[in-house]
């Protein structure tokens, strides 16, 4: 199976101190690859080298390629505008427009051209219902989306990255400071889009990497240790660190 995106000896480095070492990774259509490893270890650095996040960053250079599809990312000719929207990015901390429900989940498509509104009330039910959240919200549409729980507004980005029909989801710790409901729905959720993206999931959360993903790779200070199917990373690692790791010996 052809992977969605790989990176091939990919570094980076930051005003020439390297923060990823020669990443070798694949993520295939129809899976959740999880991305574990302590503090500092690149493991959001290298999510958002996958939609040149980093650009905007001073100091920020690398080497290798990121191939989505046959396509090398970083080429001169990539618009990075349609690139991000094949690749949509979820972050720690949601991120909610100052505006409706309705108008969050719509700015996208309508920056794609979309204007018909039977069309955009179509898309803005499809996207919150696939991120579990149309029976929580369905009857307050145009009520300010600043108005929900931090758990409904991280689900509310979450269907707002839907609404541009990305390739991939790249979650960067999607679920870090939510309650136990919040992320049983994320996490939910996650599992039903399966069928439909290609997921990246960044978490601190050991034992959610081990409930969703179907394979983890374990970053430690830069470098991929290891990556492997996600029963086989918690039952029989094949580097000690990894072991360490997930069994809570450090991190």
């Amino acid at each position: 199976m052809e992977p969605k995106i790989r990176s091939e000896n990919f570094s980076a480095y930051f005003n020439d101190a390297p923060v990823l070492k020669n990443i070798n990774l694949a993520l295939y259509p129809n899976e959740i690859l999880a991305i574990i490893g302590p503090s500092a270890s690149g493991k959001s650095t290298f999510l958002r080298c996958l939609n040149r996040l980093n650009d905007l960053i001073l100091g920020m250079r690398h080497r290798g390629r990121i191939l989505c599809g046959s396509v090398d990312i970083y080429g001169p000719d990539v618009n990075v505008a349609q690139l991000r929207r094949r690749i949509g990015m979820v972050y720690a901390v949601p991120v909610a427009l100052p505006k409706s429900i309705f108008e969050n989940l719509v700015f996208g498509p309508r920056l794609k051209g979309i204007a018909d509104g039977t069309q955009l009330e179509e898309i803005a039910e499809k996207s919150l219902k696939a991120a579990f959240l149309w029976d929580e919200v369905k009857d307050r549409l145009s009520d300010s989306a600043l108005r929900l729980s931090g758990g409904q507004q991280q689900r509310l980005c979450i269907a707002r990255a839907l609404a541009v029909e990305p390739e991939i989801l790249l979650l960067d710790e999607p679920c870090s400071g939510l309650d136990p409901i919040s992320t049983a729905k994320i996490e939910e959720a996650l599992s039903t889009l399966k069928s439909q993206y290609a997921t990246i999931l960044v978490t601190n959360n050991v034992k959610q990497a081990a409930r969703v993903s179907d394979r983890t790779a374990f970053f430690l200070m830069g470098e991929l240790i290891e990556c492997d199917e996600t029963t086989t990373i918690f039952t029989n690692p094949s580097d000690k660190r990894t072991n360490d790791y997930v069994t809570g010996r450090f991190g």
